[in-house]
């Protein structure tokens, strides 16, 4: 579904030739990298303030890439941000939260104090950084929003799990958005 104008005015600006398959060489590029430029750029938080207005309007303008160097960079953090976005990425388990306490696991009313975000009187996520905890997707919180659907709700395992991958998804986006930035 890519544009060949658009590829091939992309592969003249970068001197590098489109393939239908990613291969492992820096002479050519894929739909995939594409994909990942294209992802990277949304996500930069620069572009995102400076094209707010006309992103609620019109579909985002994405600016052709300036650099061989940059645009592999970018395709690079577009590619992490992307499998984080999947729960795919090999470190989404590099879990930084914990459930400590062992009880009926029933989400009550979710809300968060001092770095736990509590699911009911006794049992709570430690250790969740208040920038996933508030972090916008859209209009709404992610970190609040599977909790609050979920009121009523016993966790399982999976579910505990789940939710701690959605912090580390979380927290890297954020992370990944400032080295966005960057370039």
């Amino acid at each position: 579904n890519l544009n060949m104008e658009v590829v091939n005015k992309i592969a003249a600006c970068l001197g590098l030739r489109f393939v239908p398959e990613k291969e492992e060489n820096d002479t050519t590029f894929a739909p995939i990298d594409v994909l990942d430029y294209i992802y990277a750029i949304l996500h930069s938080p620069n572009y995102r303030e400076q094209y707010k207005a006309f992103l609620k309007i019109d579909f985002p303008r994405v600016p052709y890439p300036s650099s061989l160097v940059s645009f592999w960079r970018l395709v690079a953090l577009g590619g992490q941000l992307r499998q984080y976005h999947l729960l795919t990425h090999v470190g989404i388990d590099d879990f930084v939260t914990q459930y400590p306490i062992n009880g009926n696991n029933v989400v009550d009313k979710p809300h968060y104090e001092a770095g736990n975000v509590w699911i009911n009187n006794t049992q709570y996520f430690a250790d969740v950084p208040l920038v996933a905890w508030e972090f916008y997707i859209g209009g709404y919180q992610p970190a609040q929003k599977w909790l609050k659907d979920r009121k009523g709700r016993t966790l399982n395992f999976d579910d505990i799990l789940h939710y701690q991958r959605i912090i580390v998804a979380l927290l890297q986006t954020h992370y990944l958005m400032q080295q966005i930035d960057e370039v």
